[in-house]
């Protein structure tokens, strides 16, 4: 057999082949994660930081629940003291130290239905809602998340909104934005991603699955680059260097 019929041979195969794994990447991506989003970028703050916070009673006013919501985050019978920062108004220091424990005098709001004391104290970290540990907030990824990339240099962010959890207390909105690194992914497999480029990379079916169709042709008709380029390619996606075309993280 000659060289053209071997290479004519291995293209059918290899198209074949990459038909097959399309339509398995199709359906693994249709149940992919959207935008995950992972650690926050801190607003750091000195320890001896001085907080002077004006009218910081109880939740600010885009914090309040909706009469038709109130059920759900108050609910009837509780103990008044574990009613969460939605329930209760609270009179927080105004001028305390950054990251001192300091103590609240905290009323249930005259709507909710509680159980013993309606007049209670609590104790509070002195930081500003955004300033508390990640741990204690969740933020929804926002649109603009997906349409950053992942892999680049210097690393890109996104603008994500947080809510601090309900039985936080602390200083101004409970509400706020923080930009968080991108952290997505499309639904790409890394090992999978890695097999193809070991065992097919030399008709760049490893290209073809990540979305990067150029290089891939280039590697179908070059035979990998006579091998020089498919010993890259499986170094280059080992690492991680080279991910799918649309900038995610592989799964």
């Amino acid at each position: 057999m000659d060289l053209t019929s071997f290479g004519l041979n291995w293209a059918v195969i290899t198209l074949l082949a990459l038909s097959g794994l399309l339509c398995i990447d199709t359906a693994t991506n249709e149940n992919s994660a959207g935008p995950t989003p992972s650690s926050p970028v801190e607003n750091g703050a000195s320890s001896q930081q001085q907080l002077n916070v004006t009218n910081s009673v109880g939740p600010s006013s885009e914090d309040q629940v909706s009469s038709g919501n109130q059920n759900e985050f108050c609910p009837d019978g509780v103990e008044c003291h574990k009613l969460g920062a939605e329930c209760i108004n609270c009179n927080l220091n105004t001028n305390c130290q950054y990251g001192s424990k300091e103590t609240a005098q905290c009323t249930v709001k005259s709507e909710i239905d509680c159980t013993g004391e309606r007049t209670f104290s609590l104790q509070y970290d002195c930081k500003y809602c955004y300033q508390v540990d990640p741990s204690l907030y969740t933020c929804n990824s926002s649109k603009s998340s997906s349409t950053c990339t992942v892999v680049t240099a210097p690393s890109q962010t996104f603008i994500a909104k947080c809510q601090v959890k309900s039985e936080i207390i602390c200083l101004g909105k409970r509400q706020f934005h923080k930009s968080l690194p991108c952290n997505w992914t499309s639904g790409y497999k890394w090992s999978t991603a890695l097999l193809l480029s070991v065992t097919l990379g030399g008709f760049g079916v490893d290209r073809f699955y990540l979305g990067l169709w150029r290089e891939g042709i280039g590697k179908l008709f070059s035979f990998g680059g006579l091998g020089v380029w498919t010993l890259v390619d499986v170094i280059l996606i080992a690492i991680g260097y080279v991910g799918p075309s649309d900038g995610s993280l592989y799964i």
